[in-house]
């Protein structure tokens, strides 16, 4: 579930033909079936339970069959918006893993508002049960634009085998997380042969953003106007870049997917990540402990993560997509997604019978989504954010670095304030 936010220039039709994009034409017969095409970008270990749960609707829909049609997050970007723009592409997509893109596709009138779907019982898009971050997230102009593929929450996953050999405890505050970080990295020279914990700054799902909120810090504030050069967040970047230059706790410029391979081959002792790696380090053989993020000056609090499930403007089908939104969001299929996929359900009223689940679960009350309602959120943070992290990773000064993050932030959104 990893990748960059950027969004690709439409392809020639060409290029959009040879993908094999587009419905299949409307039948005449009333006993024809009706297929649906879905691109998503769900590649990692949690694959095979939005499969599954695929597979389960089309054995449930006789007259309606969904394929879906896996491919990485960039690949999508870069196709899909050429192709629902021009009329062409999937009945159905996950265009990406921030919600703020949905932006992009409302501009070029390519997705289908949901509205006439909403409602209560079966057959309806219930989405007075999804958290009400996802419909804030999901809404543009007060038409809902996407359901949710899923709900998911960060954790903080650990290395049980390391904290023991150093005689720690999982940590439960900031100052003990800090301290651990520093406790766990261990060195040969100037080679470190461990690393404390695993943070990746790009092609990620974000993990600094919490280094900031946990100590009472943000990017922007609910106006689009930058916060990130306000003491609270200078204070925790400063030291997270020291710990990460001067203490040499986590390696520079990882990726998402660096930053998992280097956990799972045991190489690090923490990482900030979500329900879909789970499975992933399980398998890599390690004692894995699940925490809560720990808590700082900022009170609890994690980062929430939600896939925009979307349906072009352009399907043929559109009620038979329109059903697939609300069955898999109805309790059925959400109960059985999460148990198999240890994701929390994208519903309230759904409880998951997966115990891993539960850890997950309990920070939805206080977990909040990355630069949430800004349709400049993919811009922020492809030419802002990211780069900022990499600066003061890098030895540059933090509070330097964040006033000119704050300007160009407030440049992009137009915040005068």
């Amino acid at each position: 579930m990893r990748s960059s936010l950027k969004i690709g220039t439409a392809l020639v039709a060409g290029i959009l033909l040879a993908t094999g994009c587009g419905s299949t034409a409307t039948s005449s017969d009333p006993d024809a079936v009706v297929e649906l095409s879905l691109w998503t970008g769900f590649t990692g270990p949690d694959r095979p339970a939005y499969e599954n749960l695929v597979k389960q609707f089309n054995a449930s829909h006789p007259k309606i069959k969904v394929t879906m049609d896996v491919q990485p997050w960039d690949a999508i970007a870069q196709k899909l918006p050429g192709a629902w723009a021009t009329g062409q592409g999937p009945d159905l997509a996950t265009p990406n893993f921030d919600p703020g893109v949905l932006f992009n596709y409302v501009k070029t009138n390519s997705l289908l508002p949901l509205d006439e779907a909403v409602g209560t019982g079966d057959g309806k898009l219930n989405a007075g049960t999804f958290p009400a971050a996802v419909n804030t997230a999901f809404t543009i102009d007060g038409k809902l634009y996407a359901a949710p593929a899923n709900m998911a929450t960060l954790v903080l996953y650990y290395n049980k085998a390391m904290f023991a050999e150093a005689g720690l405890q999982e940590p439960k505050t900031a100052d003990e997380f800090t301290a651990a970080a520093k406790q766990l990295t261990k060195t040969e020279g100037d080679k470190v042969t461990q690393y404390g914990i695993s943070l990746a700054d790009h092609a990620t799902i974000q993990m600094w953003p919490i280094l900031q909120w946990m100590n009472g810090g943000d990017i922007v504030d609910a106006k689009g106007c930058a916060t990130i050069a306000q003491p609270a967040s200078v204070q925790a970047l400063t030291t997270w870049a020291d710990l990460v230059v001067k203490d040499k706790v986590s390696p520079i410029g990882q990726t998402g997917a660096d930053a998992d391979t280097l956990f799972s081959a045991k190489k690090a002792a923490m990482e900030i990540n979500g329900p879909w790696a789970a499975a992933g380090f399980k398998e890599a053989g390690i004692d894995l402990g699940i925490a809560p993020v720990p808590v700082g000056a900022g009170g609890p609090v994690t980062l929430a993560s939600t896939v925009p499930l979307a349906v072009g403007k352009s399907t043929k089908h559109k009620a038979q997509a329109l059903e697939f939104l609300s069955w898999w969001t109805g309790k059925t299929a959400q109960a059985a997604f999460s148990d198999a996929s240890g994701f929390p359900p994208v519903r309230t009223d759904v409880t998951s019978s997966n115990p891993v689940v539960a850890p997950f679960a309990a920070g939805l009350p206080h977990a909040r989504l990355y630069l949430p309602g800004l349709p400049t959120s993919p811009k922020i943070d492809a030419d802002v954010y990211v780069p900022l992290i990499g600066k003061i990773t890098r030895g540059e000064p933090v509070e330097a670095a964040a006033r000119s993050a704050a300007e160009a932030i407030n440049q992009i959104t137009g915040c005068t304030a």
